[in-house]
C-alpha cells in the first residue's frame, strides 16, 4: 500500500511531468549531494528542474502525465531535468552543467513522445537555439523575395539612367 508521501511524491513528479517540454535522464552514481546541489542551482536559472526518483514512483508518474515513454529509460540511480522552455538550450545547458561530474551518464531524452538516445541529446544542445532558428527561416524565405524585387526594379532603373545619360547628351 502506498504512502502518503509516495502519493505526494507522484503527483509532484506528475506535474512536473505534464508542464515539461522535455525529460533528460540521467545516472548521476558517484555524485555527492554538494555536487548535485551545484548542478541543481546552475540549472535553475536555465528553467530546468532537476531531480532524482525512485524509477517506480517515475514511471506511475510518466504514466499518470501521459509520457509513458520515459518508463523505457528508467534503469539504475535515475535524476530527470526537466525542462521547461527551449529544448535545445536547455540539452546545451544540461550538458554544460554535468562536465565537469565525468561520472554523470546521460541516458537519454523523452521530446514531446519521442525516446531519443544519449547521442540524440548531445545533437540537440548543438543546434542552434530556437530564435536563431526562426531568423535563419525567414532569412531564407526573405531573400528570393528580395532577389526578385531587385530583379524587377532592374529595368525601371537602367531605363532611368538611359534617360538621364540622354538628357545629358541633349544638353550638351
Amino acid at each position: 500500500m502506498a504512502t502518503e508521501a509516495k502519493r505526494e511524491t507522484v503527483a509532484e513528479l506528475t506535474e512536473e511531468a505534464r508542464s515539461s517540454s522535455a525529460m533528460i535522464v540521467s545516472e548521476y552514481r558517484g555524485l555527492k549531494v554538494s555536487e548535485l546541489g551545484a548542478i541543481r542551482r546552475s540549472l535553475r536559472q536555465q528553467n530546468v528542474t532537476y531531480h532524482v526518483v525512485k524509477n517506480r514512483l517515475m514511471k506511475i508518474a510518466a504514466r499518470e502525465a501521459g509520457a509513458e515513454a520515459l518508463g523505457i529509460l528508467l534503469e539504475g540511480p535515475t535524476a530527470v531535468a526537466f525542462i521547461k522552455g527551449d529544448e535545445g538550450s536547455a540539452a546545451k545547458a544540461i550538458l554544460d552543467a554535468f562536465r565537469p561530474y565525468r561520472v554523470i551518464k546521460v541516458t537519454g531524452a523523452v521530446i514531446g513522445d519521442q525516446v531519443v538516445n544519449a547521442d540524440g541529446v548531445v545533437r540537440l544542445s548543438q543546434l542552434p537555439g530556437r530564435d536563431v532558428l526562426r531568423a535563419q527561416v525567414a532569412g531564407a524565405i526573405a531573400a528570393p523575395m528580395a532577389t526578385m524585387a531587385g530583379l524587377f526594379d532592374a529595368p525601371l532603373r537602367d531605363m532611368a539612367g538611359l534617360v538621364g545619360a540622354l538628357a545629358e547628351k541633349q544638353s550638351a
